[in-house]
């Protein structure tokens, strides 16, 4: 079976607005620029897997069901605009678990790479924290920070008191986007 890269990405800052918990479907928006920064990514042939912390229901915030229900509107949402995802793996731990499936632990791209035949070695890692830069590094991949959601802040204070900076910075998806396809 032939590898190909794929470009993992976080969700929520990333993909759609940054909301703090989305505990209702009517507060799931796409960021501009998305769809066609995929579609670019898609159309180079890589598989697109979000890979996504989502701990609102282990705190109780919300069921695990509106987890899925918001996965499967951005996947809709996407598709009309022509693009596919391929897979989301999420983690629904809170933070003190200790699981290995929570960013920046490698767990959820571990299972992806299970699931599918991907050329780990020309994929990336695209987010708007530094804990999905912290992913990527772990697993030796390229990684992009996006300055959407918290992109800027995370950049001027948690990366310099982590250590832990991306290959590159982006404005936006479709500026990452084109910067993996520049590289190519």
């Amino acid at each position: 079976m032939n590898k190909k890269p794929a470009v993992f990405l976080d969700r929520d800052g990333t993909i759609n607005e940054e909301m703090g918990y989305i505990n209702d479907l009517s507060r799931v928006r796409l960021l501009p620029g998305v769809a066609e920064g995929l579609k670019l990514l898609q159309d180079r042939g890589f598989k697109l897997i979000v890979i996504t912390n989502q701990s609102g229901p282990a705190r109780g915030y919300f069921p695990e069901s509106l987890v899925f229900e918001v996965n499967q509107l951005i996947t809709r949402r996407l598709a009309k605009k022509g693009v596919k995802l391929d897979d989301f793996f999420v983690c629904l731990h809170g933070p003190n678990e200790g699981c290995n499936c929570r960013k920046p632990n490698p767990g959820l791209v571990l299972q992806a790479l299970e699931k599918y035949p991907i050329e780990l070695e020309k994929s990336y890692f695209i987010g708007d924290k530094i804990v999905d830069v912290e992913t990527g590094k772990r697993l030796g991949i390229k990684t992009i920070l996006v300055l959407t959601g918290y992109g800027k802040g995370e950049l001027k204070y948690v990366a310099p008191k982590k250590g832990i900076y991306p290959d590159w910075v982006a404005k936006n998806l479709k500026e990452a986007a084109e910067i993996i396809i520049r590289n190519l």
